[in-house]
């Protein structure tokens, strides 16, 4: 194993005590520090570990629960529109998609944990997620630009079921 020279600035209080602590122990404060170190990177590993099944188990339900909508959705408005109807919703974070509990706003977990992730869904959809809709001023245009696919034009404000693009 290849090893590194780290420089560890500690407080004198602390350096006397694990130089106490490495002459009892017949080790080197180096010891002491990867010792104490390896302990700490375990029990943080442990406790993401743990995190990660509590999210499967919370998880596993609202994936089963929406696994039918996710396979037969047709768009970024039909799947929008499905996940609604069981009270949820997708918003965009960081590089993906986080699906959303409609009431309370509540982020359940990454869409990509439920199933496809975001590139296989951007691929189905023919396009990036919309975000939401673009509102552009009604005196400028008075309509919202698409959403669900490149291809299609935009529809004025007055023809849209806000409930379907309110994203």
């Amino acid at each position: 194993m290849t090893t590194h020279e780290t420089i560890l600035k500690l407080p004198d209080p602390l350096l006397r005590e694990a130089c106490d602590l490495a002459r009892t122990r017949k080790q080197t404060v180096g010891d002491i520090v990867r010792s104490a170190l390896a302990t700490e990177l375990r029990k943080a590993r442990k406790k993401v570990r743990k995190r990660m099944r509590t999210l499967e188990v919370e998880v596993a339900p609202v994936r089963a629960e929406l696994a039918r909508d996710l396979a037969e959705a047709t768009s970024w408005y039909d799947l929008q529109a499905r996940l609604r109807n069981t009270g949820y919703f997708l918003r965009p974070a960081g590089s993906g998609l986080s699906l959303v509990r409609l009431i309370g706003d509540a982020r359940i977990c990454s869409a990509s944990a439920l199933g496809p992730g975001y590139g296989a869904l951007r691929e189905r959809f023919g396009g990036p997620f919309p975000g939401g809709a673009r509102q552009v001023p009604e005196e400028e245009t008075g309509q919202v630009m698409s959403m669900s696919s490149p291809n299609q034009t935009s529809l004025p404000l007055d023809q849209i079921d806000e409930g379907v693009v309110d994203f």
